[in-house]
């Protein structure tokens, strides 16, 4: 190689060089981080953010290839200034994979989709790999307590789809956090687990019947979180990692220790919540309904203890009567009263939930204007207390 040649080639292997650590200095600084005192950053300052569920932004095209609405969704968020979402990112039944299993490469073409354009309106995204606690055992043809077991074909399939997936979108900036699934917790330890097993519908995918292996213990459900955990760190280093629990039933302690409903002393709370966050899992997961805001103190003296930011990963109301914005509204203002870092609306553009939907112009549209202002004063650093917007910003029924 000539001199020329060679200063040609050492400027152009500089220049991939800067522009590949300026994509990765990009990312990195877009992902949320765990600060002092189990709060959360964000580029290096402390961050609080309101996000929604934006439940089925990714199975509706997934169902549909040709149906990209989620686009248009994002684009409503990103002008109200709602900075991220959670979502299930996988199929719902184990039929929704079918695609999956026969043309990987469509299936991925959508899931791309909803990443672009999500990067493209400047969305956060907390995806939710294993929403529902049977899918991944019956795709396998097996009961549904293997996800005790590190060995089983269950979680083999589990260590899969996480590395396509993680190894997939790590370098993209809209990826804020990763979630294991969706409340596995209130299955655990039922005294009468055997009238609430996962429902059978053989035509869409699932098991034929189900027996007691399908029931769900303490160990096995924190056996899940923590090898699920565990995969994605072998792929993605930093990343915020969440159960997507619910709140522990308030009896879970004694349905694990004694199989009663005798509800829990708030040490027992304390304990259960924790463990239901088994390391690497750091990012505590709470759902919040009803008067939950009650057990929201509660579950911030857990995370400042055990050095894990809460997430509210999912607090609203049904209806559109005064006593849905008085629940809403208290569940918000426990959120901002006790620094809760992330929480999330249920839930954006579900129309199969008509008492839970809110788009921005239907009759729940005030909540998102609710949370757009409680944002707006969340970045200016100014709520700290209680969800309080002037009436022209966030009026029922407007």
């Amino acid at each position: 190689m000539d001199v020329v040649s060679g200063l040609c080639f050492r400027s152009h292997l500089w220049a991939v060089i800067v522009a590949a650590l300026g994509v990765f200095s990009a990312t990195a600084s877009a992902q949320l981080t765990i600060g002092p005192d189990a709060t959360v950053r964000k580029e290096g300052r402390a961050y609080r953010g309101i996000g929604v569920n934006y439940f089925d932004c990714f199975l509706r095209t997934l169902k549909n290839g040709d149906d990209t609405s989620y686009d248009a969704g994002f684009a409503v968020l990103a002008e109200k200034g709602i900075p991220f979402v959670r979502f299930c990112a996988t199929g719902f039944w184990p039929k929704d994979m079918q695609l999956y299993q026969s043309d990987r490469a469509e299936y991925f073409r959508r899931l791309d989709g909803v990443v672009h354009a999500a990067e493209k309106h400047g969305i956060g995204l907390i995806p939710s790999l294993f929403w529902t606690v049977g899918t991944v055992p019956d795709l396998v043809h097996e009961p549904i307590d293997q996800w005790g077991n590190r060995q089983s074909k269950t979680h083999e399939w589990m260590r899969e789809y996480v590395r396509e997936v993680v190894t997939r979108y790590r370098q993209s900036p809209a990826i804020w956090a990763w979630e294991f699934g969706n409340e596995y917790g209130l299955v655990e330890n039922l005294p009468n687990a055997s009238q609430h097993r996962e429902p059978v519908h053989p035509q869409l995918g699932t098991a034929a019947a189900r027996t007691e292996h399908d029931d769900l213990t303490v160990e096995m459900v924190r056996t899940a979180f923590a090898a699920f955990a565990a995969e994605v760190r072998k792929y993605d280093p930093d990343r915020l990692i969440t159960s997507g629990d619910a709140f522990p039933r308030v009896s879970l302690w004694h349905q694990w220790k004694e199989g009663s409903w005798t509800h829990d002393t708030p040490e027992q709370f304390s304990e259960m919540l924790a463990g239901e966050a088994p390391d690497p899992v750091n990012l505590i997961s709470v759902h919040a309904y009803g008067e939950d805001d009650r057990r929201i103190p509660a579950a911030m003296e857990v995370s400042r203890r055990i050095g894990k930011p809460l997430f509210v990963g999912e607090f609203g109301a049904p209806g559109e009567t005064p006593e849905t914005e008085k629940v809403c509204r208290r569940l918000l203002d426990a959120v901002l009263a006790e620094g809760v870092p992330l929480a999330a609306l249920w839930v954006f553009d579900l129309t199969n939930q008509k008492d839970l939907n809110i788009t921005a112009t239907n009759a729940r549209a005030w909540q998102l204007d609710l949370i757009a202002a409680v944002n707006r004063q969340l970045r200016e650093g100014k709520s700290t207390g209680t969800a309080r917007p002037s009436s022209a910003e966030a009026t029922p029924g407007r």
